[in-house]
């Protein structure tokens, strides 16, 4: 099965759903570099970044009831079962938008680790409001989808794509890479929890000019060496209050990783591998260091 058919397959209903239910597959994501470009009046920074999804993943599984009301539980990893759940908030804003009762219940197994710069709750909203308009007939178009994704979260129209991509803007604005190269990752989350609004209350950089335009000639090349783009603006903020960041580069790299980088806001850490058994292999080197979780993962 191409990366592309294992894809849809992935972010798709399966082939048990109906019109009355859905299951679903959640990926995580890494930002294969990050630099900050601006900062809007309303205070979001404005960014270019390389986002790619991967294979880890929440499962979300929705069921429309006719109880009038939206009903959301949680096992897995500890996260909220009420209003304060992006799951929640992609609901009540998708039957707001389309003014249909509500009528749902949402079952959500956590497995991406949560405040870790891998975008799971993103994602969960994303996989929600897709699954919606696909079981309520598609009262939306594309467009009003990604219009009410970037309402909930900046990265949300990302996961809609789910797909690598160049983002612009606060992230909604995306081109996808169609030629991304097939690397499998090794994840690493730290025993921390780091908050997005922390890192970027304090980022201290001057802004990066003419990203966008090196990127694409980068990416145009015939070649290119993946070390050469890993890059993170955020990682100076959060490696410098958390010192098990760059401790965790270090391992992956002598592990054999082209490159390692924190992803997003962090703490997270991955290395990039070119085949499965090379990821497997730097796991079984950084187990017994006890830096924190470690995933092997192949990019979708």
């Amino acid at each position: 099965m191409s990366i592309q058919n294992s894809r849809i397959k992935r972010f798709a209903s399966n082939s048990q759903s109906s019109i009355e239910n859905s299951k679903l597959l959640a990926p995580a994501k890494l930002n294969i570099r990050l630099k900050v470009t601006g900062r809007r009046p309303d205070g979001y920074h404005e960014l270019v970044s390389i986002m790619v999804p991967v294979g880890l993943f929440d499962h979300l599984e929705l069921e429309r009831t006719r109880r009038g009301r939206i009903r959301l539980t949680c096992q897995g990893l500890s996260i909220p079962d009420n209003e304060e759940n992006l799951v929640y908030r992609a609901a009540r804003a998708f039957f707001s938008r389309t003014g249909l009762e509500p009528g749902l219940s949402v079952r959500l197994t956590k497995n991406i680790p949560v405040a870790a710069g891998l975008g799971g709750g993103s994602s969960n909203a994303a996989c929600t409001l897709k699954a919606l308009n696909d079981m309520w007939s598609n009262p939306l178009t594309s467009e009003e989808l990604a219009e009410l994704s970037v309402s909930l979260g900046a990265d949300i129209p990302f996961f809609l794509k789910n797909r690598p991509c160049m983002a612009k803007g606060i992230g909604e604005i995306l081109e996808p890479i169609e030629k991304w190269p097939g690397f499998w990752y090794v994840i690493v989350t730290p025993p921390v929890k780091v908050s997005t609004a922390w890192v970027y209350a304090n980022l201290k950089l001057k802004l990066t000019t003419g990203e966008y335009d090196s990127i694409i000639t980068y990416l145009e090349s015939e070649s290119f060496d993946i070390a050469e783009i890993l890059e993170n603006d955020l990682e100076t903020v959060t490696a410098s209050h958390f010192p098990v960041i760059s401790t965790i580069k270090k391992a992956l790299v002598a592990g054999g990783a082209k490159g390692a980088l924190m992803s997003g806001s962090g703490p997270s850490v991955f290395g990039i591998f070119e085949s499965k058994d090379q990821a497997i292999s730097a796991k079984k080197h950084l187990i017994s260091r006890d830096l924190g979780d470690i995933f092997v993962v192949e990019g979708i």
